[in-house]
């Protein structure tokens, strides 16, 4: 596949409804290149969808800029932009065979015969399909005729690959398969794809980069990795993965990090603290000035009178290659995730227990001016 360029500048949509102007997609800015994975990710009404249907012509823009290969994308129809779009329905034809579905996008496009018959038996061996070739979608499982509309989008070569909730009607299982698949046919035939979801592990697990919305702005953009580890703001480290949080007063800082305090008096030595998004100092709770978010891996438990955070053992929870325990503390914003490796001896549902915080790997939000 040839390289491609998109790039999103200040990209704005506003809706008029009957309290005024609802502003869906609110100033996002991105660029992907070449074979990219990239996802757009969080809660329903963030923006995500409405940003892909601008990308793809289905939605107009109110303001800023989509550019593919330095070509006005905003200037071209849909049809023009000779992009491949899978949705969350199907959408097939049931009176069509899954062949001559495929085929449909080559036949508008008034292709040959000969041309239809290679290219569309060439998609169907890529994805696993060519024995289902005659049949009609009624006789496929969900799973097929997903595949089927992804052939359908892929057929005629198009410059990008858009897929809005595309396993959204998959169970559990079908969907791990589908998303492992759909990696694969995207790396193989090296093609743009943007992916939409609100299932954090469905984005991590596939993407090259995710892109996190809220409130049809865009919050942080990264690998999944490095979004997972070093989140921007308190929403993106709630939203991705689990986190716990622990509100704090800052006691002392200094050039190599911070002194903390929790509710109870216990105090943490912390690293550089990153400040707190404007928008979410609202979030700090009355008379503290930070807040401390720690993954569940990255929390320890030890019996009780090991220096640590006294809390309580509500519930355990063995998960095959963890054990999670759920735990009650005063100093925590709400009930403590700890997940181990390995069950801790001596430490039994309802018992008493000491919470260790592994500083190093966890984040230190400071309020400005609080």
């Amino acid at each position: 596949m040839p390289s491609h360029t998109l790039q999103l500048r200040d990209l704005t949509k506003t809706f008029e409804a009957e309290q005024g102007a609802v502003t869906a997609v609110d100033s996002v800015s991105f660029d992907i290149v070449d074979d990219e994975f990239f996802t757009m990710l969080g809660p329903s009404g963030c923006g995500k969808t409405t940003t892909l249907r601008m990308i793809a012509g289905l939605e107009s823009v109110t303001s800023g800029t989509i550019a593919f290969d330095g070509q006005d994308f905003t200037k071209f129809s849909t049809f023009q932009r000779n992009i491949g779009m899978v949705f969350q329905s199907y959408a097939l034809f049931p009176h069509m065979t899954v062949f001559e579905n495929t085929a449909y996008g080559l036949r508008i496009r008034q292709m040959g015969d000969d041309e239809i018959k290679v290219r569309v038996s060439r998609i169907l061996e890529l994805l696993g399909l060519s024995a289902l070739a005659h049949r009609n979608p009624p006789e496929l499982s969900g799973g097929q005729q997903q595949r089927v509309s992804i052939a359908r989008a892929l057929v005629y070569d198009p410059g990008m690959l858009l897929l809005d909730e595309p396993l959204a009607n998959l169970d559990a299982k079908l969907r791990v398969q589908m998303r492992e698949e759909i990696r694969r046919i995207q790396k193989e035939l090296g093609i743009m794809s943007i992916y939409v979801t609100h299932d954090q592990e469905e984005a991590m697990s596939v993407s090259d980069r995710v892109a996190v919305f809220n409130h049809g702005k865009l919050i942080q953009v990264g690998a999944p990795h490095e979004v997972y580890a070093s989140p921007n703001s308190l929403f993106v480290a709630d939203f991705i993965g689990r986190a716990n949080f622990f509100p704090a007063r800052t006691a002392l800082r200094n050039g190599q990090g911070a002194r903390v305090a929790l509710g109870r008096g216990s105090e943490l030595e912390m690293p550089l603290s990153r400040p707190l998004p404007a928008d979410e100092g609202a979030l700090l709770d009355a008379g503290f000035d930070a807040m401390i978010v720690v993954r569940p891996e990255h929390l320890g438990l030890a019996p009780a009178g090991t220096p640590g955070i006294p809390c309580s053992v509500r519930r355990i929870l063995f998960l095959g290659n963890y054990t999670r325990y759920m735990v009650a503390c005063a100093d925590a914003r709400r009930e403590v995730f700890v997940d181990m490796a390995r069950r801790v001896p001596g430490i039994a549902e309802g018992d008493q227990a000491s919470l260790i915080v592994h500083h190093q790997d966890a984040i230190l939000f400071s309020g400005a001016g609080r």
